[in-house]
């Protein structure tokens, strides 16, 4: 199950599982015509759209209980929907919004989505991957200068307590097969995040959102069984030699580490 699966990163990750052989459910809150879309591009009926706001905890619930009724069991939660900065400000790039100056509602919805969206999922998911024995949760994450970046709030507050969510959650579920892993494209991706209004020439420098996909495909596999609590850096994922290298190449601990 992918959240936030219509566009982006989340788009990018839907197609990478369906090819490798997944079956997915693809979620959006609001954007029927987009995962509709994305659905017709696996004829082979490997996707599957479902509108579902995380916000929501029934919404939550329904999905992974859909993903039980139709395949049995569910095996990898991508929480990927998030909100950005353009609901602060479309000109956040280039004018920082100081945390005083942001709109009480955006902030709450911004926190609401990327922090409380990730735990409901989560909380919806991880009871069935506990009695299956296994199971994979990734959480989207971003860059630590994200979190530090003046004019950045509520964005990179967010992330930083999805890290957190990320290494608590993994202690958690010590023992019980099931992971608890962030992944992060290692740099500002072309997705819906970015203003629309970004000049031409600033975004030749936006990673492709499917930078994402080899290291999301190696933590649904076998080969990252025992891998938990960690982040992956995809745009330290190297082609050019083993997965189990390319891996060790790319990931950190996830959360932070005394100075």
């Amino acid at each position: 199950m992918v959240t936030g699966g219509g566009r982006g990163l989340g788009r990018a990750m839907v197609l990478g599982l369906a090819a490798a052989g997944a079956r997915v459910i693809a979620t959006a809150a609001r954007e029927t015509a987009e995962i509709e879309a994305l659905a017709a591009e696996s004829p082979d009926g490997r996707i599957i759209p479902m509108i579902a706001d995380v916000r929501r905890e029934e919404d939550c619930a329904r999905v992974v209980a859909t993903a039980h009724h139709r395949f049995g069991r569910l095996d990898m939660l991508v929480n990927n929907a998030g909100r950005g900065m353009k609901y602060v400000s479309q000109r956040f790039l280039k004018e920082p919004t100081r945390f005083w100056e942001t709109d009480p509602e955006v902030w709450r919805m911004v926190i609401d989505t990327n922090v409380n969206g990730p735990f409901l999922m989560a909380w919806a998911a991880v009871p069935g991957m506990i009695a299956a024995g296994r199971g994979r949760i990734v959480n989207i994450s971003m860059n630590y200068a994200t979190m530090r970046r003046r004019g950045f709030s509520p964005y990179g507050p967010s992330k930083a307590a999805l890290e957190s969510e990320t290494i608590i959650w993994a202690q958690d579920l010590e023992g019980t097969g099931v992971t608890v892993n962030a992944l992060l494209p290692g740099g500002a991706t072309a997705t819906g995040m970015i203003p629309d209004g970004l000049p031409q020439e600033e975004r030749t420098g936006l990673l492709d959102p499917a930078i994402v996909v080899p290291p999301l495909l190696w933590l649904a596999s076998d080969a990252s069984d025992g891998v938990t609590g960690r982040r992956l850096d995809a745009s330290r994922w190297r082609q050019d030699i083993s997965e189990a290298q390319a891996a060790a190449a790319a990931m950190d601990h996830a959360g932070w580490t005394a100075a």
